[in-house]
């Protein structure tokens, strides 16, 4: 039984949504983010970059007492607003011919601890630890956990229903993304929708795992100094984006590695012999049509590696994932990397054009050779968070990606 919440969310005046909105801070170059700090005061940015304002790079336990402060001079110059009723608020993303339809809500770590909360990623504990001290001194959530749930016609209709509606917001970014949001308070319907998740025997994180783990650390961590503690606080539940599994969008990292450990073309090509048939493709570009097959680049020339079966075994759900099995039987026999999160030799690769950008890449020598995969699926993700186990680094590129700043929950 999944519990979800609704929340009175901290948000945007419908007026200042485009301009607050922001993406990753990690997304924008250099250049966008100075001209977007210098010529936008209503940007997100401003507050999780705080140091902008004294012309200082900031860090640490200082930085986080700046987030605060840029975060409560938003609420006091009334960019930001609180809501007076609890909601759960619905949002919709489209580009193009993709289009996702999901919600926010605030989810339960005590469904995180009990594993209703589904995970696939292994988790660095002293990030945990870091982001925890984050969440405790800002008092905020504004990056949701986005997790996945089957589709469900009850929910769906609930949704349709709403967005026949005029949205609280609607505005398209720069990047021609479309964003729309809408306010679900009435009590039918926030009734509706959790009796529908308590139907459903599990969340699955897509992304977002380190949020979620120093969300719960810090629900720890409070519950323990608090001698009142009853489990209604705050702290018990943590921001999500929830999705039904039809409207995320799963892409594949390539990966490119920087020598052949040691060995010649040829020695290598030997090497892969023994778990592959290999394919030397003359027809350009070329990328894997199915499971267990891989594209290679290598020497200015494109294979096809199809995997031997009979070399090798299928015992759980981890050994048939595609970004596994290059681990198991390339990466790490032949090519000696074993820490993929941390080695320097292996690089990843996604997004448009990203083969072209292979090849280029180990054309130019930067790389001797470079792997593309087919994308891991939702069944695949289910199947190895159900079992408990733990995929490879950079085995999902997931979409829809979220802006900032348009529905915060306070701790």
């Amino acid at each position: 039984m999944a519990v979800i919440k609704p929340f009175k969310a901290i948000r945007p005046t419908k007026d200042k949504a485009f301009f607050v909105a922001s993406r990753s801070y990690e997304e924008y170059s250099p250049e966008e983010l100075q001209a977007i700090l210098r010529y936008n005061p209503f940007s997100f940015l401003h507050i999780i970059n705080p140091g902008y304002k004294f012309e200082k790079h900031i860090t640490g336990k200082e930085r986080f007492h700046l987030v605060r402060n840029r975060y409560l001079e938003f609420l006091e110059e009334n960019v930001f607003l609180k809501d007076k009723e609890p909601s759960f608020y619905l949002y919709q993303i489209q580009k193009g011919d993709f289009k996702s339809l999901g919600f926010f809500c605030a989810c339960s770590v005590e469904d995180y601890r009990n594993d209703i909360i589904k995970k696939h990623e292994d988790t660095i504990h002293h990030r945990e630890e870091l982001f925890a001290d984050y969440l405790h001194t800002v008092g905020f959530n504004a990056e949701p956990v986005l997790m996945t749930y089957p589709d469900n016609p009850t929910v769906d209709e609930i949704f349709q229903k709403k967005i026949q509606r005029e949205p609280e917001y609607d505005f398209t970014t720069t990047d021609k993304v479309n964003h729309k949001l809408w306010k679900i308070s009435y009590p039918e319907g926030i009734e509706k929708l959790q009796k529908a998740f308590e139907g459903l025997d599990a969340l699955y994180i897509a992304d977002g795992h380190h949020r979620s783990a120093s969300s719960h650390l810090l629900a720890q961590q409070l519950q323990n100094e608090n001698p009142a503690h009853s489990g209604t606080e705050p702290y018990n539940f943590f921001m999500a984006y929830l999705i039904p599994e039809s409207q995320i969008n799963i892409f594949e990292f390539n990966r490119m590695v920087k020598d052949l450990n040691g060995l010649s073309k040829e020695e290598f090509l030997i090497r892969l012999d023994e778990h592959f048939r290999i394919e030397k493709r003359s027809d350009g570009l070329c990328k894997p049509s199915k499971k267990h097959e891989f594209s290679m680049y290598l020497g200015h020339e494109f294979y096809t590696l199809h995997l031997r079966r009979t070399n090798y075994l299928f015992s759980d759900a981890l050994s048939q994932l595609d970004t596994q099995i290059l681990y198991k039987t390339i990466l790490e026999p032949i090519l000696g990397i074993s820490d993929l999160r941390n080695d320097k030799r292996i690089t990843y690769g996604y997004g448009k054009n990203n083969l072209i950008r292979m090849k280029e890449s180990v054309d130019r020598g930067e790389y001797a050779v470079g792997f593309s995969l087919v994308p891991t699926t939702v069944d695949e993700i289910k199947a190895i968070a159900d079992a408990g186990l733990v995929m490879p680094p950079k085995s999902t590129y997931i979409e829809p990606k979220l802006r900032s700043g348009l529905a915060i929950y306070e701790l």
